[in-house]
């Protein structure tokens, strides 16, 4: 029976930032399970953000920084004018895996360090363009910012992040990130938000034993 996880979330959400050590501490331990990936669409709002808007998005960031020790540059968030919209990042992650399916993650991560680490502003194209086509060379596959632009700028590209969005809408995903265990035709929910690596360990285990019973 093939199995893989399913990983549910966002690039530009700030507990799917503090998630990403975990669930790659996961997949080192796990290295012959796949891990695909469904972008959510946490926030698509063409609005800029308001002083209170920001401050909330502060002390959301602020929590996830006390809870995994990472740190965050509030350079993009604090730009006048900064509209929070984070389909061009799910849709440089779904460019991609259509390119090459194995450079989604990488690229996942890649968004997620240039806005929470680096402070860039990663709604911007030409940004998302570099940052993704550096991450896909990394991982195997060539590319250079022009030709990632123009492929994610595509009517293809932005029909395929929706239907990623509705997928998740359709699953009543809660919240980000979520985990999901496949098996056949099987879908068991591993978490629902942020938890650490021993406790995704602790609930695939109880899963498996689960499925061993029935």
């Amino acid at each position: 029976m093939a199995t893989n996880l399913i990983f549910i979330a966002d690039p530009m959400c700030s507990w799917c930032y503090g998630f990403a050590p975990e669930l790659d501490a996961l997949q080192q331990g796990l290295p012959e399970v796949p891990v695909e990936i469904v972008l959510g669409g946490l926030r698509t709002q063409q609005q800029p953000l308001d002083a209170d808007g920001r401050q909330l998005i502060h002390t959301h960031w602020e929590q996830v920084q006390a809870a995994t020790g990472l740190t965050f540059s509030s350079t993009a968030l604090d730009t006048e004018g900064f509209i929070y919209d984070t389909e061009p990042a799910c849709r440089a992650v779904v460019t991609a895996r259509g390119i090459a399916a194995q450079t989604s993650l990488p690229v996942f991560h890649a968004i997620q360090q240039a806005f929470y680490a680096e402070g860039r502003d990663v709604t911007q194209a030409a940004i998302l363009a570099e940052v993704a086509a550096q991450a896909m060379s990394n991982a195997g596959h060539a590319i250079d910012a022009g030709q990632f632009q123009e492929i994610w700028s595509s009517a293809a590209m932005v029909d395929a992040t929706q239907a990623d969005f509705a997928l998740t809408r359709n699953w009543d995903v809660q919240g980000f990130p979520t985990l999901v265990l496949e098996r056949g035709r099987d879908l068991d929910l591993v978490t629902s938000g942020f938890v650490t690596m021993p406790v995704l360990v602790e609930r695939l285990e109880e899963l498996v034993e689960q499925q061993a019973a029935a």
